[in-house]
């Protein structure tokens, strides 16, 4: 068997999917994309055809190890991305051929079923209690909001106070029914995360994600060291080689790479594999389509440190298209009770409605993520 063609296929909401086609007429899918950059990622996919063409799909690791590696330049959002998407196609042509899942492949199932939680209150929180109390019928009791709107490196008491009266009116309304992570977004530098987590501890968030950048990983130990609240990150980390030294400096108590961002389902299980290692536990972040949030249930069901699993389904992002609108199999991905079944058709476990996705690739939006500016007029982070 050979590969013999890639096609991308960018669509609404702000998705890139991609298709592998083969000699032998078996196709694999995958999910390349940076969220406002899928144009940049589309190309360094097309640039990476000639390490594919013509070459055997079942050679997974040699043809990651040749995109990674021969280039000479590596890692990076862009270039991780595009390797992601195209391992997971691979690893989707892999299980197809042998009729079984990609879990089946990697050792099989640690798990009966994945715990998935819920986005609540979109990119200025608002009317939380009353989307949660929705989602609740729906059979979730965990759910992730952003913690604040812009913040300065050095902010006021009353944004302050604002986040923390957020935070307690959910304790208030919801008691300990629910759990719910809070998300710094990189928004809210050193000086403030260590008032905002000590003001929040009181309300015993599951997590908070990102308390500082990724560049400021330095903070992670320190943050830790002062909160009881666990610390989780990983989003814009990219590779193996940069959790290491994250791992190594301590303070996270849970890790996050992306499916897509962080080269695919090979390096990822090697990720999870070295959080186990250092006692982290595993919750990919997933705000992406169902290709993504298919090859992060196959990480899910085989790594033990995995306990949380981001879902885009509702997300406020999504405009002009949902996750289940180019799946064929949607009832393979109901969520009963908070919990999602392991998918049982061969490779991802997703059959993309492939005609539903070349007709929305023809009217695509160029997504981006709004420009946010404080007070003073600079640029602050979204």
């Amino acid at each position: 068997m050979k590969i013999i063609k890639l096609t991308t296929y960018r669509v609404p909401p702000r998705w890139m999917l991609l298709k592998i086609e083969t000699d032998e007429g078996v196709v694999g899918w995958g999910e390349p994309v940076i969220e406002g950059r899928a144009r940049t990622v589309e190309t360094a996919v097309q640039e990476m055809e000639p390490y594919l063409i013509g070459q055997d799909p079942s050679r997974i690791n040699d043809l990651w190890q040749t995109m990674y590696r021969a280039g000479f330049y590596r890692g990076g959002a862009i270039l991780m991305s595009a390797i992601a998407g195209i391992d997971q196609a691979l690893w989707d042509i892999k299980g197809k051929v042998l009729g079984k899942p990609v879990y089946e492949l990697l050792g099989g199932l640690v798990r009966d079923r994945m715990k998935m939680y819920s986005w609540v209150g979109g990119d200025r929180p608002s009317d939380i209690i009353e989307q949660i109390r929705t989602l609740q019928k729906g059979g979730f009791n965990t759910f992730k909001m952003n913690g604040t709107e812009e913040l300065g490196m050095l902010d006021t008491s009353a944004k302050v106070d604002e986040a923390v009266r957020r935070v307690a009116e959910i304790r208030e309304a919801f008691g300990t029914t629910i759990e719910f992570g809070l998300d710094f977004h990189g928004r809210v530098a050193a000086p403030m995360a260590k008032t905002l987590l000590r003001e929040l501890e009181q309300f015993r968030p599951l997590f908070v994600e990102e308390p500082v950048l990724a560049e400021q990983a330095e903070y992670y130990p320190r943050l830790a060291e002062m909160t009881s609240i666990p610390l989780a990150a990983g989003e814009r980390m990219y590779s193996r080689f940069e959790f290491k030294n994250v791992f190594a400096a301590g303070g996270l108590s849970i890790v996050q790479p992306d499916l897509s961002h962080a080269g695919g389902i090979t390096e990822c299980l090697k990720i999870a594999s070295m959080a186990e290692a250092y006692d982290i536990t595993l919750a990919p972040h997933c705000p992406l389509g169902p290709v993504a949030l298919a090859s992060c249930l196959q990480v899910d069901f085989v790594s033990y440190n995995a306990v949380l699993q981001e879902q885009s389904m509702g997300i406020h992002y999504n405009k002009g298209g949902e996750l289940l609108d180019y799946v064929v199999n949607k009832e393979d991905f109901k969520i009963v009770d908070g919990y999602c079944n392991p998918l049982p058709k061969p490779g991802l476990g997703v059959v993309v409605d492939e005609e539903r996705v070349i007709e929305a690739s023809k009217n695509a939006p160029d997504w981006r993520n709004p420009v946010w500016r404080h007070e003073d007029g600079s640029v602050a982070e979204w």
